[in-house]
């Protein structure tokens, strides 16, 4: 007899569900909305409210300190607090925390009320200066890779003024929060921001004196903008919870694809589903007032996948939002019954998730330089030769330290991601497109007898460059580390992680090429005074230098993988191989000699990143052995033996056509496979379980022996479960999750 699934049970109560009720859509009981600059970042306190409430000559330090990049000057620091206080009290808040990112790809925080009581005894409200600035959690639980031993609990965080204070509304709660770094006793980085920051203070040193020597003057600082936009899918949050892969791992351990996936191309850019709409449009209305500047959603090419956007922002600020962008996807997905999945591979056989992280450098100064994005070309061949110098650094970067670009996207989630239905490939590479193609490559070939660069640049027909438009450069969509206009689109960070380090590697990679390029000029200056002379010379050079990083063709193809391994570019497939290049003589050299990271810090990287790796790896074996022992095996043997009884009942009347018995050895044969194979994954398991104290040799084991076992094992459940009559399977299923009714 079948039985009666819960899967059953669940699909009924969603197919008998009403319509969205679509006045809650932005958290509103009318349905008449007001305009988004209206209440705009309404829970942060940021420049607009600075300047509303603070004295002046305290606005003018706190900014100048976030402009400048300068240390904050504590002076200040009570009268802020003071006014922070007011402002938080009037908006209902009760707490405070210093909200940071370890080393675990989230966010922490730990609440202390204002509550406190006068010499009398009496409750007031307190926050004090000291208490804006510092914190010291008790945090030795946190991941350090060895950087501190566990009963060294003191960690401290020290607000970063440069992104803006916020109030985030939970439940009926509301708590401010301060973005913080987090360091050790000694000063020692244990989270992701430090280095991001430390990265950003360096490419700005190295930009500005690359820029002085260009003529250009009264800069104070040059930082870098990101834009990431975020892919996702929804699904119903009873699907979710009925799939313990789903719920341990972050994606779908088993799953027989369905008859239609995305084949048919008919879901990226089409109608956003109602249900969807409602929950998408109250996440970006909680990000509007959280100042988190979200302009796009739209269909992704996957069933039930999405993606939004952000204009984009200061880096740190970028990574700030880009946190709470993930965090508020996944809290306001569960009040319309649905799960925000952010892995990078959740579903099989279908786009997994990425997020683009748009990046560029820009200008801060007093003068007509102020916001000037070096990575757009400009109207005279002098800004032009700007442009082009800095393009070089970014490519020369790149092509030096691709293996470590790599390891700063390396994760579990990653590896599956990587070369997959429209992922660019773990091979390191810079797309151009044709028009700076033929740029790059006129300048290397010195097209050109000119006398001097005016000329050359002339002749090359490049003096005055077109603006560069996405519509004339993004037309590669297989690129890991693609030119869009004005800006690269680093398309191989992962939709789950943290963009901090990826980022950070990034800004490092760049402001050493930057560094190395300004040596280069002026040693080219003591042959010529001309100055754009000189940037061409270093240019050319440059250009020949970084050609194999350069490629406008098909990433995914057979002929490029062997076209990248006679230029050298690394091919890290797979992660504890790439998370090996942050341990390198490069590596090591690139972060200790800018300042960014210690050895120390950077040894402790490599172990968190592979620690996080071999836990993940770990956590989806044991998830499906569980699933196998616990679902599909028994489900496997019910259907199994009601054959076998239907069967016998047939014998018994004498029957000879008796078709039941080819679907019962058919059925036992897999079930027979699927033993065998989930007997292999166990010892695994148990191999790996005793090379705990030797990381990477278990990583390594778990990549591969690990990683083959449990594709060998899903590949027989998946066969049972195109065999297994509907009413026996337990599991929610792919056309299920992916195509809600």
């Amino acid at each position: 007899m079948p039985i009666t699934t819960t899967r059953k049970a669940v699909l009924k109560d969603i197919t008998d569900r009403h319509a969205p009720d679509t006045a809650r859509t932005n958290g509103n009981t009318s349905s008449a909305h007001p305009p988004t600059s209206e209440y705009f970042g309404v829970n942060t306190f940021g420049v607009r409210q600075m300047r509303a409430k603070l004295p002046r000559d305290v606005y003018a330090k706190l900014l100048s300190s976030i402009r400048h990049g300068k240390k904050l000057d504590q002076d200040i620091a009570p009268t802020v607090a003071q006014v922070i206080k007011e402002w938080a009290i009037s908006r209902g808040v009760t707490h405070f925390t210093h909200w940071f990112q370890p080393q675990t790809g989230l966010t922490a925080e730990k609440h202390d009320a204002f509550l406190s009581f006068d010499d009398d005894r009496q409750p007031m409200e307190s926050f004090t200066g000291e208490q804006l600035i510092q914190s010291e959690p008790d945090a030795s639980s946190f991941p350090s890779g060895g950087l501190r031993a566990t009963w060294e609990a003191r960690g401290y965080t020290a607000w970063n003024p440069a992104s803006p204070i916020f109030i985030v509304e939970s439940g009926n709660t509301r708590t401010l929060c301060i973005p913080s770094v987090f360091i050790g006793y000694n000063g020692e980085a244990l989270d992701e921001m430090t280095p991001l920051l430390r990265s950003s203070d360096v490419l700005s040193q190295k930009a500005m004196a690359l820029l002085e020597l260009l003529g250009d003057r009264g800069m104070y600082r040059v930082y870098t903008t990101l834009g990431p936009e975020q892919e996702y899918f929804l699904i119903d949050r009873a699907h979710f919870a009925l799939r313990p892969d789903l719920v341990m791992a972050g994606r779908t351990l088993l799953g027989a694809p369905p008859p239609r996936g995305q084949q048919l191309e008919d879901h990226y850019f089409g109608g956003i589903p109602e249900r969807v709409q409602a929950c998408i449009a109250e996440v970006e209305h909680e990000l509007y007032k959280l100042g988190v500047p979200i302009i796009t959603r739209h269909n992704e090419v996957a069933p039930s996948q999405f993606e939004m956007a952000p204009m984009f922002e200061e880096t740190d600020v970028a990574v700030d939002h880009n946190q709470l962008v993930m965090a508020t996807l996944r809290k306001v997905a569960l009040r319309h019954g649905l799960q925000a999945v952010l892995h990078e591979k959740p579903f099989a056989g279908i786009n997994g998730s990425g997020k683009h992280c748009n990046w560029s450098m820009a200008i801060a100064s007093d003068n007509e330089l102020d916001g000037v994005n070096l990575l757009k070309p400009g109207k005279t061949p002098h800004q032009n030769l700007r442009f082009l110098i800095f393009l070089a650094a970014v490519l020369k970067g790149v092509h030096k330290h691709a293996a470590v670009l790599r390891a700063g996207v390396a994760t579990s989630g990653n590896e599956h991601r990587l070369g997959a239905n429209e992922a660019p490939p773990a091979i390191i590479s810079v797309f151009m497109g044709d028009m700076l193609t033929r740029v790059i490559e006129d300048i290397a070939a010195s097209k050109t007898s000119a006398a001097n660069a005016e000329q050359a640049m002339i002749k090359l027909g490049v003096a005055k460059l077109p603006e560069i438009q996405k519509d004339n450069t993004d037309r590669n969509r297989t690129s890991p580390f693609a030119f869009t206009g004005a800006k690269f689109e680093f398309r191989a960070v992962g939709g789950s992680q943290t963009i901090a380090f990826p980022v950070m590697v990034l800004n490092a990679t760049v402001a050493e090429a930057i560094g190395e390029l300004t040596e280069q000029l002026k040693a080219a200056l003591s042959s010529t005074k001309s100055v754009d002379d000189a940037v061409l010379k270093v240019v050319r050079k440059a250009f020949k230098e970084t050609a194999d990083v350069r490629f406008e063709g098909n990433n995914y193809s057979e002929d490029w993988v062997k076209e990248a391994a006679r230029r050298r570019l690394p091919n890290l497939r797979r992660t504890p191989e790439a998370l090996e290049e942050l341990i390198t003589k490069p590596a090591r050299a690139l972060f200790d000699r800018l300042g960014i990271l210690t050895r120390e810090e950077l040894e402790s990287r490599f172990h968190v990143h592979m620690e996080r790796y071999t836990k993940d790896m770990l956590i989806e074996l044991h998830t499906v052995q569980q699933m196998v022992d616990t679902m599909v095996l028994p489900a496997a043997y019910a259907y199994h033996g009601s054959l076998i009884d239907t069967a016998a009942k047939a014998k018994s009347l004498g029957l000879t056509v008796v078709p039941e018995m080819e679907t019962a050895k058919e059925v036992g044969t897999v079930a027979q496979q699927i033993q065998k194979r989930r007997a292999a994954l166990g010892k695994v398991i148990d191999q790996a379980d005793h090379l705990h104290e030797d990381p990477l040799t278990q990583a390594k084991l778990l990549t591969s022996e690990g990683a083959d076992r449990m594709a060998d094992l899903r590949a027989s459940c998946d066969a049972l479960e195109l065999i297994v009559p509907d009413d026996h399977w337990p599991l929610p299923k792919y056309r299920e999750m992916l195509f809600p009714v």
